[in-house]
């Protein structure tokens, strides 16, 4: 049985769809870890029962506390689902091509440190983009920079906004997410 983590900074939407759709199958959740202890993920996982580990950037670089829990719980792979911070060293050592995120946009092109959320869609309409998407890809020390597993793409009009372009990329999210998840945890050795 699959063991994951979600790591999340924000709202928690993506976290919820993931833990929704893994609810009846045999990859386990077993905690969400927060860096935001005003973060909606927090009462999202409380729904489910899934424990939370709120912690600081103390904690996250300058400490094993967030790699012992990881140990602790015997998880297998980490998804990112909304978080904003580089991942540190001593993550991506123990936990080699297991470590999943997702970005709003078609990397490489608007990835990067500070390329997130609204700030993407914002650059994707002000280049004149005609598409953006959504890349869902392993990391490594680089933000936005590892291997990509799956790209789904929107078509974007000249009526679109940051906000009606972040809609059509959260469709994506919630339809693809889950399902290229599976698919990688369902092939670990």
């Amino acid at each position: 049985m699959p063991r994951l983590a979600i790591f999340a900074s924000g709202s928690g939407s993506n976290a919820e769809n993931l833990i929704r759709f893994f609810t009846d199958s045999s990859t386990h959740i077993t905690r969400i870890f927060c860096n935001n202890p005003k973060a909606g993920v927090i009462e999202r996982a409380k729904k489910f029962n899934i424990p939370v580990t709120i912690f600081s950037r103390e904690d996250f670089y300058n400490s094993t506390n967030v790699l012992d829990q990881l140990v602790d719980d015997k998880t297998d792979a980490i998804i990112l689902a909304g978080f904003l911070w580089l991942i540190p060293q001593n993550l991506i050592a123990q936990f080699p091509g297991r470590i999943i995120n997702i970005h709003p946009a078609l990397l490489p092109q608007y990835g990067g440190k500070g390329m997130y959320g609204s700030r993407v869609h914002e650059a994707v309409i002000a280049n004149g983009e005609s598409r953006s998407g959504i890349t869902i890809h392993l990391v490594d020390e680089i933000y936005d920079n590892g291997t990509i597993l799956f790209q789904a793409h929107c078509s974007i009009t000249p009526e679109d906004t940051p906000e009606t372009l972040a809609h059509k990329v959260h469709a994506l999210e919630y339809e693809h997410f889950p399902k290229v998840v599976a698919e990688f945890v369902n092939n670990l050795k």
